[in-house]
């Protein structure tokens, strides 16, 4: 399973695609995507540039029912750009 993430234009936050279209800050929300469902999103969700900027293919953990971690390859970046900095920040995410 895949999902498309991105970054928000206004504030920089990671955001998620949903199922229906819409853009969320919160992976439980993102959309679960087969190969060909996953190609066709990223193509709309790119072309949404007044949102969403650097839109890209995720890997989702598919062991799990209902699981919508980040998993695969890219699972550590995406873990640190879900929750933020790993040292040193003392800085909090203002929730969406």
């Amino acid at each position: 399973m895949k999902t498309v993430t991105a970054n928000r234009l206004t504030d920089g936050r990671v955001i998620y695609r949903t199922a229906t279209g819409q853009w969320s800050t919160d992976l439980a929300e993102a959309a679960r995507l087969d190969e060909d469902q996953a190609d066709a999103t990223l193509e709309i969700a790119s072309d949404e540039s007044h949102i969403a900027v650097g839109a890209y293919l995720i890997d989702l953990e598919d062991d799990v029912p209902g699981s919508h971690r980040p998993g695969g390859q890219k699972w550590r970046r995406e873990g640190i750009r879900l929750t933020g900095p790993t040292t040193g920040s003392t800085h909090t995410q203002a929730t969406a």
